[in-house]
């Protein structure tokens, strides 16, 4: 686990430097990027009384201040140019719980472990790159 302070998010890539988010040729990468909040890691701790960085879930992105919405399909704009649909729930998987007893259960409940999503326009992010989540135009909420 790498952490940096800017990276370029590509349609082909994902975030660059992270081999899982490269598209396969034939096939549909639905877990391009990972997001997980904050707030729902530092939940997800207080719940075990640990202290772990968030490095430890393995996310490619931490976001801070915004509520990660919980439906495929949702679109969260990262800074100017990189655009991203939601593909599904980030499930925790069980290297978790290598990291601390009970983290994969902690991360389970109201997607705490964060949420997959595929870029849809790419561009490049860096620390303090202002979250948006885009509001749904079928009429559901964000």
């Amino acid at each position: 686990m790498e952490t940096v302070d800017h990276a370029h998010v590509g349609l082909a890539t994902g975030v660059a430097g992270d081999f899982r988010g490269a598209m396969k040729p034939g096939r549909v990468n639905k877990r391009q990027v990972t997001l997980m909040a904050v707030e729902a890691w530092e939940a997800a701790l207080a719940d075990l009384h640990v202290d772990l960085s968030w490095t430890a879930r393995r996310a490619n992105l931490l976001v801070a201040g915004v509520e990660l919405p919980r439906r495929k399909g949702a679109r969260i704009r990262i800074g100017a140019d990189t655009l991203v649909v939601v593909t599904g729930e980030c499930d925790p998987c069980s290297r978790m719980e290598e990291a601390a007893t009970g983290l994969k259960a902690a991360l389970t409940p109201d997607w705490r472990g964060g949420v997959t999503a595929t870029v849809i326009a790419e561009g490049d992010i860096a620390i303090g790159d202002e979250i948006i989540i885009e509001p749904d135009i079928s009429g559901g909420n964000p």
